[in-house]
C-alpha cells in the first residue's frame, strides 16, 4: 500500500487531504477532482436580481428567437431593452442575425421576456454559457419559455417555410459526453438525474396545433423530432442520411441544451423550428446550404410566427 492510501485512511476531506500532500501529489489530486462546469448558482442569481431591477414587468414566459427570427419583438408593447454587453461577463452573440439583447414588456397582455439572439456553443462558449440565460429566467420567475430555432429539414414531406412543433430531441453530443448538466450537481438549480421523456410539455404542444389550425397555418405547420449537432458546419450528405435513419425530422444548432436546462430548473418547454432549408441527401447534387438561406427564410415567415406566438403565448399563460 502506497504512503497516500495509508493517509487516506484517517482522512475524510479533500482539504485535509491536500494538506498532507507533495505540490506534485496536490496537481495529481486537483486532475482528478470533479469540477462545477454548470455554472455559479450566485452569477445566475446576480444577474436575475440586477435586471429584475431594472424592468417594470415581472416576465411570465420567456422566449429564445432564433436567427431570422428577431421580428418576434415587433408584437411586445411597453418595450424595455437590456443589451447582453451591459451585464457583467454575460455571454455575447455574435452571428448576423442575433441582436444580443433582452427584449420586455407585454404580448396579448402577458408579461415576457424575449432573448432576441442566442449564443452558441460553436462561438466558442461553453454549453454552460451558453444555457446561461435561461437559467436567469428561470432565477427571475419565468415558469414557461418558448424556443425557436432556425433548422435544416431532414423529413422529405417537410418544405422550405413550414413550422415544426418539437415533439422530442436527438442530443447527438450528449452521445459522446456532451451535456450542458456536467459538472457537479446544484439541488438548489435542479435534480441530478432530470427525466426528459417530457421534455416538450404535451399541453403546450396541443395549444399550438390548435392555435395553427384556428389561424389557418395547418398546411405549413409539423410536428416532429429535432436533432441537435454544435456546428458550425453544415451536416454531410452521409450526416443528413445517419440522421434521418435514427428518427430525426429536422436538424439545428441550438434548442436542445437550452431545453435541458429548462426541464432541469422545471420549466415547461415548447420549442417550434423554423425549416429554412431542406438537408442535402444527395452525394451529386448542386445543391448547398447557407445562413443567407436562412435569414431570408426567417423573413418571409416572420409574420406568420408572430402571429401564432403570440396567440400562443396569451394561451399558455392564462
Amino acid at each position: 500500500m502506497s504512503k497516500i492510501e495509508d493517509r487516506l485512511n484517517g482522512i475524510s476531506t479533500i482539504e485535509q487531504l491536500n494538506g498532507d500532500m507533495t505540490t506534485k501529489q496536490r496537481k495529481i489530486n486537483r486532475v482528478n477532482t470533479p469540477n462545477s462546469n454548470q455554472g455559479s448558482f450566485e452569477e445566475i442569481e446576480t444577474l436575475a436580481k440586477l435586471i429584475s431591477g431594472k424592468i417594470k414587468h415581472a416576465p411570465k414566459v420567456g422566449i429564445v428567437c432564433g436567427s431570422g427570427l428577431g421580428g418576434l419583438v415587433e408584437m411586445v408593447e411597453d418595450k424595455q431593452i437590456i443589451k447582453y454587453s451591459e451585464l457583467d461577463g454575460f455571454p455575447i452573440s455574435t452571428v448576423p442575425g442575433h441582436l444580443g439583447q433582452f427584449v420586455f414588456g407585454m404580448m396579448n397582455n402577458v408579461p415576457v421576456m424575449l432573448m432576441q439572439g442566442r449564443v452558441h456553443a460553436y462561438e466558442g462558449y461553453p454549453l454552460h454559457r451558453v444555457v446561461l440565460p435561461v437559467r436567469v429566467m428561470w432565477k427571475m420567475g419565468v415558469k414557461n419559455l418558448i424556443l425557436t430555432n432556425a433548422a435544416g429539414g431532414i423529413n422529405p414531406k417537410y418544405k422550405v417555410g413550414d413550422v415544426m412543433i418539437v415533439k422530442d430531441h436527438i442530443n447527438l453530443p450528449g452521445f459522446c459526453g456532451i451535456n450542458p448538466l456536467m459538472g457537479i450537481n446544484d439541488d438548489r438549480i435542479g435534480p441530478r438525474f432530470p427525466p426528459m421523456s417530457d421534455a416538450y410539455c404535451k399541453r403546450y404542444r396541443d395549444i399550438a396545433k390548435g392555435t395553427a389550425k384556428e389561424l389557418g397555418f395547418t398546411d405549413f405547420v409539423q410536428e416532429g423530432v429535432l436533432s441537435f449537432l454544435t456546428g458550425p458546419s453544415f451536416e454531410t450528405v452521409t450526416e443528413c442520411r445517419l440522421l434521418k435513419l435514427i428518427g430525426a425530422d429536422a436538424t439545428g444548432m441550438s434548442v436542445i441544451p437550452e431545453a435541458i436546462v429548462a426541464r432541469h430548473c422545471g420549466m415547461e418547454v415548447l420549442a417550434m423550428s423554423l425549416i429554412t432549408n431542406c438537408c442535402v441527401m444527395e452525394f451529386d447534387s448542386d445543391l448547398t446550404a447557407n445562413h443567407e438561406e436562412v435569414l431570408e427564410t426567417g423573413k418571409a415567415r416572420s409574420k406568420d410566427m408572430q402571429k401564432l406566438i403570440s396567440k400562443i403565448v396569451e394561451k399558455i399563460a392564462s
